[in-house]
C-alpha cells in the first residue's frame, strides 16, 4: 500500500456531504482495495491525486471518475498478470478484428465481473452518493452501431470469462456513428460527445506505435522481390480497454487503434507563411480515419475513407500481431514461420476486416521474405471468416480502381489469389468452371464498374467460415456460398451467437436474477447458463409467478420513468410493454410494427366504450438508429413519432393505446427495455436476419416474442417450445416464390393492410407526404417498389398473431408460465457456449487461467 496522505478530502462544493461524511474519509492510495473503507479512501486519493477537474470539486462527474480511476486500478493489476502469465506460458491466441465494439457502460459491469458491486456501493455512501447515481454519469463508448458491435462485445466477455487467451482489436471513433436527436422532422443526427472530455477506461500506449502507408506505389528490384513506397504513412498508436472475466483473475484486452501523424509531417515553413491547412495535411487525414463509424461512402472520396478505416485497423493489428509473435520467439534459434498458425488465430467479424488476408499475405512476403506458397499456407491456416449477412450491400463490392489508387500492392496480390483460385478450379474441380464468375474475387462483368468481392475473397483464403444460427448457415451452403461449400464442405460451419448472462441478465434485472438464483439453489446459472432449464419444473408454482409478476413489476416501473423523462410522456407500466429496438431497416420491418400499431388504433376508434375496455392495453416502443442517408428508414422513424404524437394525445384512446419512439438507443437504454418488456417484435423477413441477439436477450429476462422463423428465432422457437412464442409471416424457402408472384400480379393484398395505408394517406398522422414511404410497400416490380420484403403478404397473419397476443396477456397464469419457460429455454444463447464452440472447432485455443 502507498499512502500518500492521510488528509481529508475537500468537499467544499458537494452538496451531498452536507452531514461531512465524506470529509472523514482519507485520501490514501489502496489500488488493490477490495473492503468498502479502503475502496472510498481510494476513490478520495483518486479525486485528490488523479484530477481531472477544478481543485475542491467532488461533484457527481467527478465521483464517478475517481471511481473508475479506483476500478481501473484492480483492473490494471490483474491485466498485467494476465499479460504476464499469456507471455510466460506462449499459449495459442486468438486477435478478434472487428469494426464495431458495443460496449456499453464499463463501471457496473466491471465491479460486477469483479464481485464489488456491494463493496463499491457501500464506499460511495460513506463519500455521500448512490451507486447509481455515479453510474450514470458514464456516457456509453461510441465504437459500434447494432449487433455485430454488441456480439463482439458480448464475445470479449466471454473469452475473458472462460480465460481464454484472447484480444480484441477495433478503432477508437471519436465521433460514433452519431446521437440521434428526435425532432418534428424525424430523426436528427449529431456526432456523439463520448470523448468530449475523457474515458477513464483506456490506457494509451504510447510505446505501441506502428506505421500504416496508403497510395503509392510498387518498386521491383532487380533480384524480383516487390516494395510497397510513397504515398502517405499515418502513425497508429495504440489504446487498450480491459475486459474483465467474471469471477476469475483473467483480464483481457480490447486494442483500439487511434490515427495521427508525427511533428514532421507538420510543415512549419508553410504555416509561417500563411498556408495553415496546407502545413497539418496529413494531421487533418489522420484525424479524419478515426472520426466517425462508417462515413458516407457514396462518393470516391467516402469510398477511399471507408477502405483507409478498414486497412488502418488491419495493418496496425497485423503489425502487433506479427511483433507479439516474434518477440516471444526471442532467444529460440529453432522456430519458423510454419509455427505462425499454431501460435495465431485470426477471426475477422464480417467482411469488413478482409484486407487483413493480402496484408498478412504482405507482410510475409515483403517484410519477412517469405515466398508466395509459404505465406498463403500460413495465412490460410491463420484466418477464419464470420458472415453476418445475406444481404447484397452488405457483402462489400469495393471498385477495383480506388483500391488499385489506395492500396496497389495489395490489389497485385488480390489478383494473384484470384489467378491461382482460378487455376485450382479449372485443374480439380473442372465442371464447376462455367461457376466462375460468380466465385471468383475480381468481377469486372461490368467493365465500367469493376469491383473486388469482399466476401468470395474471405472464403477463398480462411480456413474456416462460419454462419451465426442455423438457418443462416444452412443459407450459406444452400445458396450464397453454394459452390464453395460443393468443393469445401468442411470449411464451413456454423456458430449459433449468444449474449453474455453477466450484463444482459445479472446485472440489468437484479431482482429476476435474485428469483432465479433462490429457486435454483445456485448462482452457478450466471457462468452455465444450461442450469436455467431447472425452472421448468416450478412453472406452474404460484409462489414463483407472484416473485416473478413482482420482479417484472419493478423493471417496467423503471422503464416508464426512464420513458418519461426521455420523452415526456407518462405510460401505464399495467398495460403490455411491446417492445421492438434494432437498427431502422426495411427488412427488420419496424414498418410492419407501425402499420399493425396504426390499424389497432383506427380499431380502437371505431370501438364503443365499452368493447374498448375489453381490449389489452398497450404501450408500444420501437427504438434504433437510422443510417443518416438511407431514406426510407428516416420516414418510418418520422412515422412512428407522427403516430405517437397523434395517439399519445387522443383522450379517446390513450388509456388503451401509447406508442413511443425511444431516442438515441444504446446499450444503456437496452439495459432498461429488456427488463421491462413483456412482448418483444422479431418480425424480419424470413431468411434475411443472420441471427439477431436481442432476441435472446428478450428471451432471457422472461419477455415473450411474437416473430418470424427467421436467424436464430427458429433456435429460441424450439428451447423455448412452439407454445410459448407467437409465430406468423412466410417461411425463408417460400420468400423467392412470392417474390415471384408478386411480380406477375399474382398478390391480393388484405383488405386491413390497405385500410392501415389509406388512414395514413389521408394524414391522419399529420401533413406530411408518406407517398414514397407507402409507395415502396405497392406496385408488382421496380425499384423501391414492389414490397420486396413482404410487409404486405404478412400483415394478416402479423395481425392474427397480434390478437393471440392479447388474449393470452389477459391469462395473467398462462402468461407467467410462458414468461418463466422463455428463460429456462434460454440456456443455450450463452456467449460462453458460443465462444466455447469457436475455441474447440475454429481457433484451437485452450483456456489458460492466471494462478
Amino acid at each position: 500500500m502507498v499512502v500518500y496522505s492521510s488528509g481529508s478530502m475537500p468537499m467544499a462544493h458537494n452538496k451531498e456531504t452536507t452531514d461531512g461524511s465524506a470529509a472523514k474519509v482519507p485520501a490514501i492510495a489502496q489500488p488493490l482495495a477490495e473492503k468498502p473503507s479502503d475502496i472510498a479512501s481510494n476513490i478520495a486519493f483518486h479525486a485528490r491525486y488523479s484530477p481531472h477537474f477544478s481543485p475542491l470539486k467532488f461533484d457527481p462527474e467527478q465521483a464517478y471518475y475517481a471511481t473508475a480511476d479506483s476500478v481501473r486500478d484492480l483492473l490494471i493489476h490483474r491485466w498485467n498478470e494476465t499479460f504476464l502469465h499469456f507471455h510466460k506460458v506462449d499459449p495459442k491466441q486468438t486477435y478478434y478484428l472487428s469494426m464495431e465494439y458495443l460496449q456499453g457502460r464499463a463501471l457496473t459491469n466491471a465491479i460486477g465481473n469483479l464481485g464489488l458491486s456491494g463493496a463499491y456501493a457501500d464506499a460511495l455512501k460513506k463519500l455521500g452518493y448512490e451507486l447509481e447515481e455515479i453510474a450514470e454519469k458514464e456516457k456509453d463508448a461510441a465504437l459500434g452501431n447494432g449487433g455485430l458491435g454488441r456480439l463482439a462485445s458480448c464475445f470479449l466477455d466471454s473469452m475473458a470469462t472462460l480465460n481464454l487467451p484472447a484480444w480484441g482489436y477495433g478503432l477508437r471513433y471519436r465521433y460514433g456513428l452519431f446521437k440521434q436527436l428526435i425532432s418534428k422532422e424525424g430523426q436528427e443526427e449529431v456526432a456523439e460527445d463520448w470523448l468530449e472530455k475523457f474515458s477513464p477506461w483506456e490506457v494509451v500506449r504510447h510505446d505501441v506505435l506502428y506505421p500504416v502507408r496508403f497510395f503509392g506505389h510498387v518498386e521491383v528490384s532487380p533480384t524480383g522481390s516487390r516494395k510497397w513506397v510513397g504515398g502517405e504513412v499515418i502513425q497508429a498508436l495504440a489504446y487498450d480497454v480491459p475486459i474483465p472475466g467474471y469471477n476469475t483473475k483473467n483480464t483481457i484486452s480490447l486494442r483500439l487503434w487511434e490515427a495521427k501523424s508525427s511533428a514532421k509531417d507538420f510543415n512549419l515553413f508553410e504555416f509561417n507563411e500563411g498556408k495553415y491547412e496546407s502545413a497539418s495535411q496529413l494531421h487533418s487525414k489522420a484525424q479524419q480515419i478515426c472520426a466517425v463509424l462508417y462515413p458516407g461512402d457514396a462518393t470516391e472520396d467516402g469510398k477511399i475513407l471507408r477502405l483507409k478505416q478498414q486497412f488502418f485497423l488491419c495493418s496496425a493489428s497485423l503489425q502487433d500481431i506479427i511483433m507479439r509473435f516474434k518477440e516471444r520467439r526471442e532467444g529460440n534459434m529453432a522456430w519458423n514461420w510454419s509455427d505462425f498458425p499454431s501460435k495465431v488465430a485470426v477471426q475477422l467479424n464480417d467482411t469488413h476486416p478482409t484486407l487483413a488476408i493480402p496484408e498478412l499475405m504482405r507482410l510475409l512476403m515483403d517484410g519477412e521474405e517469405l515466398g508466395w506458397d509459404e505465406a498463403w499456407d500460413v495465412t490460410t491456416r491463420t484466418v477464419a471468416y464470420t458472415n453476418h449477412t445475406v444481404l447484397p450491400e452488405a457483402l462489400e463490392k469495393w471498385p477495383q480502381a480506388v483500391m488499385y489508387k489506395l492500396l496497389p500492392r495489395h490489389m497485385e496480390i488480390i489478383e494473384e489469389i484470384d489467378k491461382r483460385f482460378m487455376a485450382m478450379i479449372r485443374s480439380t474441380f473442372s465442371s464447376m468452371e462455367s461457376k466462375l464468375s460468380d466465385m471468383q474475387i475480381l468481377d469486372s462483368s461490368n467493365p465500367q464498374k469493376p469491383v473486388v468481392r469482399m466476401a468470395n475473397l474471405c472464403v477463398v483464403s480462411s480456413h474456416k467460415v462460419n454462419g451465426v444460427a442455423e438457418l443462416h448457415s444452412d443459407i450459406l451452403k444452400a445458396d450464397l456460398f453454394a459452390n464453395y461449400f460443393s468443393i469445401w464442405p468442411a470449411k464451413f460451419q456454423n456458430k449459433t451467437n449468444g449474449v453474455t448472462p453477466r450484463r444482459w441478465i445479472k446485472f440489468c434485472s437484479p431482482e429476476l436474477s435474485d428469483i432465479i438464483t433462490k429457486w435454483l439453489k445456485t448462482d452457478g446459472w450466471i457462468t452455465n447458463l444450461d442450469l436455467l432449464s431447472g425452472l421448468r419444473q416450478f412453472a406452474d408454482n404460484d409462489k414463483l409467478h407472484a416473485e416473478w409478476a413482482s420482479a417484472k413489476m419493478a423493471n417496467k416501473h423503471r422503464l416508464a420513468q426512464y420513458v418519461l423523462h426521455v420523452t415526456g410522456v407518462s405510460i401505464d407500466p399495467n398495460s403490455l410493454f411491446d417492445i421492438q429496438i434494432k437498427r431502422i431497416h426495411e427488412y427488420k420491418r419496424q414498418l410492419l410494427n407501425i402499420l399493425g400499431t396504426v390499424y389497432r388504433y383506427k380499431k380502437l376508434k371505431e370501438m364503443s366504450i365499452e368493447e374498448r375496455k375489453k381490449t389489452t392495453p398497450r404501450t408500444v416502443m420501437l427504438g434504433g438508429k437510422a443510417f443518416a442517408t438511407y431514406t426510407n428508414a428516416k420516414r418510418i422513424v418520422k412515422l412512428v413519432n407522427d403516430v405517437g404524437s397523434v395517439v399519445n394525445n387522443d383522450p379517446e384512446i390513450n388509456n388503451y393505446l401509447k406508442v413511443i419512439f425511444i431516442p438515441n438507443y444504446n446499450v444503456s437504454v437496452a439495459e432498461l427495455l429488456i427488463p421491462g418488456s413483456e412482448l418483444s417484435q422479431h418480425i424480419s423477413t424470413a431468411g434475411m436476419e443472420a441471427s439477431g441477439t436481442s432476441n435472446m436477450k428478450f428471451s432471457l429476462n422472461g419477455c415473450l416474442i411474437i416473430g418470424t422463423l427467421d436467424g436464430a428465432n427458429v433456435e429460441i422457437r424450439q428451447e423455448i417450445g412452439e407454445d410459448n412464442f407467437f409465430l406468423f409471416g412466410a417461411k425463408a424457402d417460400e420468400v423467392a416464390k412470392l417474390r415471384k408472384d408478386r411480380e406477375n400480379g399474382l398478390f391480393k393484398p388484405d383488405p386491413r393492410f390497405e385500410e392501415a395505408k389509406q388512414f395514413i394517406r389521408g394524414g391522419a398522422f399529420g401533413s406530411y407526404d408518406y407517398s414514397a414511404l407507402l409507395d415502396s410497400l405497392e406496385g408488382n416490380s421496380g425499384y423501391g417498389r414492389a414490397d420486396y420484403f413482404l410487409v404486405g403478404y404478412d400483415f394478416p397473419s402479423y395481425i392474427e398473431a397480434q390478437s393471440r397476443v392479447d388474449e393470452a396477456y389477459k391469462d395473467r397464469k398462462r402468461w407467467l408460465k410462458m414468461s418463466i419457460l422463455s428463460t429456462a429455454g434460454s440456456g443455450k444463447f450463452s456467449s460462453d457456449r458460443t465462444i466455447s464452440q469457436y475455441a474447440n472447432e475454429i481457433w484451437g485455443i485452450k483456456a489458460c487461467p492466471v494462478p
